[in-house]
């Protein structure tokens, strides 16, 4: 099998289960938006230069970058409800260490430490995977991937008007409450999940993974100040290539790497990470420019002179309709799959982007592109986790998405530094201050619709998989958890697990390792998943007789439905040169 399990009985998930999470996945994402109301008196409220003061930003970025690839793996080793809970107390105590200084270093330090939190958003990914059913985890997954997007739109009002009317530490004030008030819910609310990954903690793995990113993410953030053609910025740069390198050749020697990046090579799951990079370009476009384009002096021609609470009501809609598109994306997943419901997103975010190009002379038109754009980011993001887990084994699912999570970091931060390169480029001195033009904004607006452009060509080259099929891999682990339970039992007793065995062939009759094999009950239920060895054989245990299907799914091979009934151990092979064919027993 390809878990193994804790020794404590799993607790079934509460109708609070996906709420609590969900909210936690908000609060992580107010972290990340908590200070543009006052980015620009940053210099002068921590008494340093501008370029010293955007470190208060960059810190954040480059540690949430780092820890959420390395708390999706240490959730799949130790528990992911005990790192969600570990990573949001890291969370309270940067913030109220932030909220307790003026001075610049400590303020840094909390930042960093903030930005650990981002590690909660695939461990929330992971506990829905392992523990909720199959009829409720597509819109379950679909909330917590979009909590990012929610959390960042409803916190720039709310942070606009406490920075409006109040000290500014009390944003810290605040966002430590919110982190206290998730960490009690999650310890009355969420159960831990009983499934664990084989292995040790990947130590050189995770230094090396976190030495790249930190070099090729310091460039990107810093670019600006520092020049794009300057030694520094290219040298680190050059250093990023190197070490990541270096470090992916260490991780295809390493028995349980800290990512496995066999799995990441498949094109299911690299294709997605890469439309996920896409994906977190544009939606970051909008973030930037519509809030200085809402407040800049109707004087200019064409700013809209709203105050800086308006500037947040406006471009709240963007996060709101991210929610509301959760159970949307839940009914068309289930009806034309993820990978549909990805390129559906796409052209709704494309359509936003090129309309808004004639949409920047009214306050109600930039709710109008903000609704629009968030409908479409709302759809993508949610298909983002479903087509991550239908391509990774269930052990390995929070180190999977915390890459997805990340790659969707590495967009943003790219987005962040490219519009920032642009409206700097194109700004127009006014008595030594640099504003932004309408033509910069709409340069903008084009970039990401390139990037959306480019994030559908990738997922129209995502394998097309039947939403029966897709549906039944993503069905719960709960089922998993037991069937091991079994097996160690039967075990125990001097009795052989009784089951499914054979080999998985394929079409010339050749062995296929690594396929996937999922077992699924008479009710639709997963009942147990594994990998077939490098022979091509597979063995699966049952926990009772009666009629089961066996899945069979591989790269490079249309996938496979057999049905069988459990009378005896005896050898089943899967032929996957029969193309979703039904066989019977």
């Amino acid at each position: 099998m390809s878990h193994t399990t804790t020794d404590e009985p799993a607790r079934r998930a509460s109708g609070a289960t996906v709420p609590v999470l969900a909210f936690a996945g908000i609060v992580v994402a107010v972290m990340q938006t908590l200070l543009v109301p006052v980015i620009k008196d940053l210099p002068r409220l921590l008494d340093t230069s501008p370029s010293n003061a955007t470190w208060v930003l960059t810190s954040t970025l480059l540690s949430g970058a780092v820890a959420t690839p390395i708390m999706g793996r240490l959730g799949d080793l130790f528990g992911k409800r005990r790192m969600l809970i570990a990573s949001l107390s890291v969370m309270v105590a940067g913030a109220l260490l932030s909220a307790l200084t003026d001075a610049l270093v400590p303020m840094i330090v909390g930042r960093t430490l903030q930005g650990v939190a981002m590690g909660a958003i695939p461990l929330g990914i992971g506990l829905m995977r392992d523990m909720l059913p199959r009829e409720r985890l597509a819109s379950a997954m679909a909330l917590m991937s979009s909590s990012i997007g929610v959390g960042g739109g409803l916190a720039l009002p709310a942070a606009a008007l406490v920075a409006q009317h109040t000290d500014w530490h009390a944003l810290y004030y605040g966002a430590a409450g919110l982190g206290v008030v998730s960490i009690a819910l999650t310890l009355l609310v969420v159960p831990e999940s009983p499934l664990r990954a084989k292995g040790s903690f990947d130590l050189p793995g995770a230094v090396g993974l976190s030495a790249g990113l930190i070099l090729f993410l310091l460039p990107i953030s810093k670019g600006s100040d520092w020049g794009w053609s300057s030694p520094t910025t290219l040298g680190l740069l050059a250093a990023a290539v190197v070490v990541l390198l270096l470090w992916g050749l260490m991780e295809l020697r390493v028995a349980a790497p800290l990512v496995d990046l066999r799995t990441t090579a498949r094109r299911e799951v690299l294709l997605t990470n890469l439309a996920s990079i896409m994906v977190g370009v544009s939606f970051f476009v909008i973030s930037l420019v519509l809030p200085q384009l809402l407040q800049l002096p109707s004087e200019t021609g064409y700013g809209l002179g709203q105050s800086m609470v308006v500037a947040g009501l406006c471009v709240a809609p963007l996060g709101l309709t991210m929610m509301f598109t959760a159970p949307v994306y839940a009914r068309l997943s289930a009806r034309y799959g993820p990978r549909t419901t990805l390129i559906i997103g796409l052209v709704i975010i494309g359509v936003g982007y090129t309309g808004g190009l004639g949409l920047m002379s009214a306050a109600w038109q930039t709710v109008l592109t903000s609704v629009l754009i968030g409908a479409g980011i709302g759809l993508a993001y949610s298909s983002l986790p479903a087509l991550i887990i239908g391509a990774v084994p269930a052990s390995e699912t929070g180190a999977a998405n915390g890459l997805n999570t990340l790659m969707r970091s590495i967009g943003t931060s790219v987005s962040s530094a490219v519009i920032g390169m642009v409206l700097a480029n194109t700004a127009n001195d006014a008595g030594g201050v640099a504003v932004p033009t309408l033509h910069g904004f709409r340069i903008s607006f084009l970039i990401a619709a390139g990037a959306v452009a480019v994030g559908l060509v990738l997922a129209f080259f995502l394998p097309s998989r039947r939403p029966s099929t897709v549906s039944q891999l993503r069905a719960s682990s709960e089922e998993d958890a037991n069937l091991a339970r079994a097996e160690q039992a039967l075990a125990g007793a001097g009795q052989p697990p009784h089951g499914f065995r054979g080999r998985v062939l394929a079409a010339d009759g050749a062995p296929v390792p690594r396929a996937k094999v999922t077992l699924i009950d008479r009710h639709g239920r997963q009942a147990g998943a594994t990998l077939s060895a490098g022979d091509g054989s597979y063995a699966l245990a049952v926990p009772a007789g009666g009629p089961y299907v066996l899945a069979a799914r591989a790269a490079g091979h249309a996938p496979l439905a057999h049905a069988a009934t459990h009378g005896g151990d005896r050898p089943v092979d899967l032929d996957l040169s029969l193309p979703g064919e039904t066989v019977p027993a």
